[in-house]
C-alpha cells in the first residue's frame, strides 16, 4: 500500500520550506480539471515556459495543457488518431500525446504520484535526504524535474546505452546521474545501483523505484485514466465500442488506466507490449532491444496482471525504420503520395520511438481481432522525437540518405504486420507472468511472499484499496498547502 502515515517533525520542516521557496502542490483534482487551478496560479502560468524550472509547473502535470512552449493554458485532453491510410487496419487507434508534459513526456507525472505524498507525510525529508530515480529514460528525467520543482535533491540512475539528449538534459538538472552498464533491458543493473546507494549512504537516500512504486500505478490510474475516459466521451459516437488501451510493460504504471477503464467498459481489453527482442511476459525470453524506455527481463511489481488481456511483442527493426519513415523528408513525402493527410504526417513527430512501438502493437491487436470501423484502441505516445535526434544521426551515419526505396520498403511494414508473436492470456497464462514477479522482488528484493500472493488471489480489494487513495492524498496535500499560507 501507499503508506500515509505522518511523520509531524519533518513534515513541519517541509512546510516551512516550500513556504520559504513560494512552492504550492497541486493535487490530482486539478491535473484531472486543471480548470479547477486557481485563477492566480493560471495567471502566473502565462509568463513561464512549460519546461521552466518553476514551482509553478506542478500545475502543468496533466494531459491538458495547450499544446505551445511557452506560457500556454488548459485546452482539453492532447490526442492524435492514427488513420487507416497510415495504420491499414479500419479500427480507430488514438494515443494520448505526452510531449505536452513538461520533459515532453508524461512519465513527469508518474513521479509526482510517488514523491508527493512521501513530502505531504513527511517521510521524506529534502534537507537531509536525496531523491534516487532509478529508470530507462523518462522516469528519471520526470524524477529530477519534479525534484526541482520541489527543492528535493535527485539522483537519476538510467542505462549507459540511452540517448544522448537524456544525459545532456539531466546533467544540468539532476544532481548526480550515474550511467549503468548495457540497454533499456538492463533493469536487475540498475537495481544493483540502487542497491549500492542504500549500502553506501544509508538514510541519505530514499529510492523512488518506478517498478515497485504503487504512487506510479495510482497516478496513471487517477490521472490517465480519467483523461482516456474523456477521449472516449468526446470521439465514440452511437454504435462504437471501446476495445482496449494498447501500452508497452515498461514499469507497468501506464497501464493502472487500464485498470480504469475497465470499470468503466467491462467488455474492454488491457494489452501489454513488449520488444521481441526480449519476450519476457510472451515466452520468459531475455536479450537487449532499441525501444527506448520501456525496460524488460522481469515482471513489475506494480502490474495488476490478473486484469492483463493480451500479450504482444513488437520487432524493435520495425520501430527503427518507421521512426525514419515517419521523420525523414523522402518518408513523409511518400506517406503523403499515398494518402495520408499532410496534416496528419507534420504531427508524426510526436510519436518517439515507445510511441512507435504502442502504434505497431495496436495494429497487432486489430488484426487479430478483426476489429472495424466501430472500434477505437486507445494507446500512449509517450514521448516524442524531440528525444531521439541523436538516434536519426546514428541512421544517417550507419545507413546513408534516406531513398524513396527506402520509403516504400518501411510504409510496407504496416500492411505485412502479422498476428504472430501473440497470446490472449487465459488464467494459467497470467498466473505464469504473475509468478514471474517472485525472482525479482521476493528472492532479490527482498519483497513479502504474502503481498505477492494478495495481489493474486485477493486482487481486488488489493488494487481496488489503492485506487481509492486519490482523494486521501488530495486531503493531506490541500492541508499541507494551507499550512504554508500561499492559498489565496
Amino acid at each position: 500500500m501507499i503508506n500515509l502515515s505522518l511523520n509531524p517533525d519533518i513534515l513541519k520542516k517541509n512546510i516551512q520550506r516550500c513556504k520559504e521557496r513560494n512552492i504550492l502542490i497541486p493535487m490530482f483534482e486539478h491535473m484531472k480539471n486543471p480548470e479547477k487551478i486557481p485563477d492566480y496560479v493560471q495567471e502566473e502560468l502565462k509568463s513561464i515556459g512549460l519546461w521552466d524550472i518553476h514551482p509553478r509547473n506542478l500545475f502543468r502535470i496533466t494531459w491538458k495543457n495547450e499544446p505551445v512552449p511557452q506560457g500556454g493554458g488548459f485546452d482539453g485532453v492532447n490526442y492524435l488518431e492514427l488513420p487507416s491510410e497510415l495504420t491499414g487496419v479500419k479500427a480507430r487507434i488514438i494515443g494520448l500525446v505526452g510531449k505536452w508534459f513538461p520533459t515532453g513526456s508524461h512519465k513527469v507525472g508518474a513521479t509526482f504520484g510517488c514523491l508527493v505524498p512521501r513530502l505531504v507525510t513527511g517521510q521524506f525529508d529534502p534537507t537531509s535526504q536525496k531523491a534516487v530515480w532509478p529508470s530507462t529514460g523518462n522516469y528519471c528525467r520526470g524524477g529530477a524535474y519534479n525534484s526541482a520543482l520541489l527543492a528535493c535533491d535527485s539522483i537519476a540512475i538510467l542505462p549507459e546505452e540511452m540517448s544522448k539528449e537524456r544525459f545532456e538534459w539531466l546533467a544540468n538538472l539532476a544532481g548526480e546521474v550515474i550511467a549503468t552498464p548495457g540497454c533499456e533491458s538492463n533493469v536487475k543493473e540498475i537495481f544493483d545501483a540502487c542497491k549500492e546507494l542504500k549500502q553506501t549512504r544509508g538514510k541519505q537516500v530514499m529510492i523512488f523505484n518506478q517498478f515497485d512504486e504503487l504512487g506510479n500505478h495510482l497516478w496513471h490510474y487517477e490521472v490517465t485514466g480519467h483523461a482516456m475516459e474523456e477521449v472516449l466521451q468526446k470521439e465514440m459516437k452511437e454504435g462504437d465500442r471501446f476495445s482496449a488501451v494498447v501500452s508497452a510493460s515498461g514499469s507497468a504504471g501506464t497501464l493502472a488506466c487500464g485498470d480504469y477503464l475497465k470499470e468503466k467498459f467491462p467488455l474492454s481489453k488491457i494489452v501489454v507490449a513488449e520488444a521481441l527482442q526480449c519476450p519476457t511476459l510472451l515466452s520468459n525470453g531475455f536479450g537487449g532491444h532499441r525501444i527506448e524506455g520501456i525496460g524488460d527481463k522481469h515482471v513489475p511489481w506494480i502490474h495488476n496482471v490478473k486484469n492483463t488481456d493480451f500479450v504482444i511483442a513488437v520487432d524493435d527493426e520495425h520501430t527503427i525504420r518507421l521512426m525514419r519513415l515517419f521523420n525523414e523528408k523522402v518518408g513523409r513525402e511518400y506517406l503523403i503520395q499515398h494518402n495520408v493527410s499532410q496534416f496528419l504526417v507534420e504531427q508524426l513527430d510526436l510519436l518517439g520511438i515507445s510511441s512507435i512501438g504502442n502504434m505497431v502493437a495496436a495494429i497487432k491487436y486489430a488484426k487479430y481481432n478483426e476489429l472495424t470501423e466501430k472500434d477505437i484502441i486507445l494507446t500512449v505516445f509517450t514521448d516524442s522525437m524531440e528525444l531521439y535526434g541523436s538516434r536519426m544521426q546514428e541512421l544517417q551515419e550507419k545507413y546513408g540518405d534516406y531513398s524513396r526505396e527506402d520509403a516504400i520498403r518501411d510504409f510496407e511494414i504496416l500492411s505485412q504486420l502479422s498476428i504472430d508473436y501473440m497470446l490472449e492470456l487465459d488464467y494459467y497464462s497470467k498466473k505464469r507472468i504473475h509468478n514471474l514477479k517472485y525472482y525479482t522482488w521476493i528472492e532479490q528484493q527482498g519483497k513479502s511472499l504474502d503481498e505477492l500472493n494478495t495481489q493474486w488471489y485477493d486482487a481486488e480489494n488489493y488494487w481496488g484499496s489503492i485506487h481509492q487513495m486519490a482523494p486521501k492524498i488530495d486531503e493531506l496535500i490541500e492541508a499541507f498547502n494551507k499550512k504554508t499560507g500561499l492559498l489565496k
